[in-house]
């Protein structure tokens, strides 16, 4: 599947795939700085805040096409579920940085106890099942390095759950969590060639297809268009 996708999109595309994951660990330390105090609160910072989800939406895109092997359903299942789940977050940001901060908290109570909370909670699930079988998939079928599989997933925990772990937690979840997908964007980079390669050894492979009727190949090994059997007389002047 991953092969197939990665044909029709050209290398450049999947290095901006990398360096969304870039700017997403950045935004990530962003909000990490923010939430202990290190910069101040700013409309910049609030603003920013949904970015990181957005961006690494192409980070999961371009782990997905550059995997070594042919991606099976896991890896699908966990690009899709991340996928969806972070483009859920970006709402869920939103809602976290431009409206209760400036709404009272039993405003907050009141909307945390509604379909505003299920809503909350469901994403935050969605976004931890999709994170662990992603680098599963991730763990089997690519030449990622293992610790970063492990930092990445064990990162993903306390901001899925983020009413569950104290404050000092989740800031290191963002912490550890940018610093994964530095790497796996890092990661990324250094496979997009190999990936080009594959794919186009593929598609060559698929060109060289014998006609009906003919073995397709030469002597050599190489094709060979089947020869013209009709004879050809010499003209008489």
């Amino acid at each position: 599947m991953s092969a197939r996708i990665n044909a029709l999109l050209p290398a450049a595309l999947i290095r901006i795939f990398a360096f969304a994951g870039f700017f997403s660990a950045a935004i990530l330390l962003v909000n990490a700085a923010k939430r202990a105090g290190i910069i101040p609160t700013s409309p910049f910072t609030q603003l920013a805040a949904p970015l990181a989800q957005v961006a690494a939406i192409g980070l999961v895109i371009g782990a997905y096409v550059v995997m070594s092997r042919p991606a099976g359903a896991l890896a699908t299942s966990g690009a899709v579920l991340s996928v969806t789940s972070l483009a859920g977050l970006v709402g869920v940001e939103f809602v976290l940085n431009l409206v209760f901060p400036y709404i009272g908290q039993d405003v907050i109570a009141v909307l945390r106890a509604g379909p505003l909370g299920i809503a909350l909670t469901v994403v935050s699930l969605v976004f931890l099942l999709g994170t662990v079988v992603f680098m599963l998939a991730l763990w089997r079928t690519s030449n990622v390095p293992k610790a970063v599989v492990i930092l990445y997933t064990l990162s993903s925990v306390p901001i899925a759950l983020r009413t569950v772990f104290p404050e000092t937690v989740l800031q290191l979840g963002l912490v550890g969590l940018a610093v994964a997908a530095a790497f796996l964007a890092f990661w990324i980079l250094r496979n997009v060639p190999r990936a080009s390669n594959n794919v186009s050894q593929q598609l060559a492979e698929q060109r060289i297809t014998p006609l009906p009727g003919t073995s397709g190949r030469s002597p050599t090994g190489g094709y060979s268009p089947p020869r013209n059997r009709s004879r050809v007389w010499p003209l008489k002047h």
